[in-house]
């Protein structure tokens, strides 16, 4: 067993995977390869790639592997961009995809042609500042990752991004100037440019950030974000994640894994029934309402038109 005592410390060497070549090399025949990969005992991770894992690997630590296994079928100077940079940052806002973004210096030629299915080769002009490493992988910065994803992003989810990556502490508010340098000269500037003057750290999920934006474009953007509610003994009765003051109504942006469970769902209800009895309406808003332009204006519309006279 000698040669899996050998691939199995290659594959801890270089990020979990090991190739077709490296086994062959140590003595395994290909159908030995193809009868572990039909027993489960390895994983294909892509063309000539493969896991060595004693049982069916996690979804997170199966796309880690591949990502790394694309990065290094491709050599020296691939490094990973876009939205494959940003998920290994862990921005989020972006569609879950299962493509792999990685760039190349330029000039390297046919790269795409002889690339693995689900793998987009790029040919970005990178400087050494301008890549770092994040899940073990050379990848973007974060500043020049959000950047590049502004330029390709439509409005929605380029704020979604901007806003994770500055609730998160990935990017600073001072590093915004830095994202702002990545983007001069660059064709799709001027809209990216915009998109950085909407950007508030405060929102705390992509959805708070979908769901602020249909406000402002309905033109009841919220006063306030974040806004902690206290009693008159100054008590914290519960944070609301978009706030009209004056009305004393609150927007909450409910998220379908945070409220999933039994617990959640009683605590929702527990601090919602303090915020009422203390003077507070709450309207509630998910993922599908954002999918609406007007609905969630027009439903903040009629609870302002609605708001109590207080004495």
């Amino acid at each position: 067993m000698g040669e899996f005592d050998e691939l199995t410390r290659l594959a801890a060497g270089q990020g979990g995977f090991v190739t077709a070549g490296q086994a062959l090399r140590l003595g395994l025949g290909r159908e030995q390869i193809r009868h572990l990969v039909r027993a489960g005992r390895w994983t294909r991770v892509s063309r000539g790639c493969y896991l060595p894992s004693a049982g069916p690997p996690s979804a997170v630590a199966l796309r880690r592997v591949r990502i790394r296994a694309a990065i290094a079928s491709l050599g020296q100077g691939a490094v990973a961009v876009l939205d494959t940079a940003a998920e290994l940052h862990g921005i989020a806002g972006l569609s879950p995809t299962s493509a792999i973004h990685v760039s190349v210096p330029p000039g390297r030629p046919h790269v795409q042609r002889r690339a693995e299915p689900g793998l987009t080769v790029h040919q970005l002009t990178l400087t050494d500042a301008d890549v770092c490493r994040a899940g073990g992988v050379p990848v973007t910065t974060p500043a020049r990752t959000v950047a590049d994803v502004l330029l390709r992003a439509r409005r929605y989810p380029a704020v979604c991004v901007l806003d994770s990556a500055l609730n998160q502490g990935i990017l600073a508010e001072d590093d915004l100037s830095l994202v702002l340098a990545h983007l001069a000269g660059r064709r799709g500037a001027v809209a990216a440019r915009k998109y950085l003057a909407e950007a508030d750290g405060r929102a705390q999920s992509p959805l708070e950030t979908r769901t602020r934006l249909r406000c402002v474009d309905g033109g009841v953007p919220p006063d306030a974000l974040q806004l902690p509610v206290r009693d008159e003994d100054g008590y914290l009765l519960g944070v609301g994640d978009l706030a009209w003051r004056g009305a004393r109504l609150i927007a909450e942006a409910d998220g379908r894994a945070p409220h999933l469970t039994p617990e959640a769902v009683y605590a929702d209800r527990f601090r919602q029934n303090r915020l009422v009895n203390a003077g507070w309406r709450i309207l509630r808003f998910t993922w599908s309402d954002t999918m609406r332009p007007d609905y969630i204006p027009q439903t903040v519309k009629r609870a302002l038109r609605q708001s109590p006279q207080r004495g």
